[in-house]
């Protein structure tokens, strides 16, 4: 993995697993389809989490926010809020992540069979990806 491809500034990031799908995958292995609907056409949702002492802060308004925003778009996240949680940290556990960590919680329609708008060409269940990287907040955040 170059340095270009990826910029790693926290170099413990480089070994991080990433979730994609339940699945956790290298994060020079971490891939979605040009054909999900993330990548082609902008068609989901995402949150930004900070995890500070073992916890994610304030994951009930995140998780509000996302099924709200998948709710109005019409999109099924596939997992309840419960199973989400519970994925968000096992990955976290699987990194051996307790503070100083920002997730990308991202959620796509899924895959689309052509690149076409019409979500009736969807042929998966949501792309779920969860993002976890050594980052702390800039100084100017409190």
């Amino acid at each position: 993995m170059s340095q270009s491809m990826h910029d790693v500034s926290d170099p413990r990031n480089a070994a991080v697993l990433i979730n994609i799908n339940g699945e956790l995958k290298p994060r020079a292995e971490a891939f979605v389809s040009v054909f999900d609907s993330g990548f082609m056409l902008g068609d989901g949702v995402s949150e930004g989490l900070r995890v500070h002492n073992g916890r994610i802060a304030f994951l009930e308004r995140h998780l509000d926010r996302l099924f709200e925003g998948a709710k109005a778009i019409a999109m099924d996240i596939g997992l309840t809020r419960e199973e989400l949680t519970k994925r968000l940290y096992g990955t976290l556990d699987a990194n051996g992540m307790d503070d100083g960590v920002h997730v990308r919680l991202m959620v796509t329609r899924g895959l689309r069979s052509t690149p076409y708008q019409d979500p009736r060409v969807v042929i998966s269940g949501a792309t779920v990806v969860i993002a976890p990287e050594y980052k702390q907040p800039p100084e100017n955040v409190h």
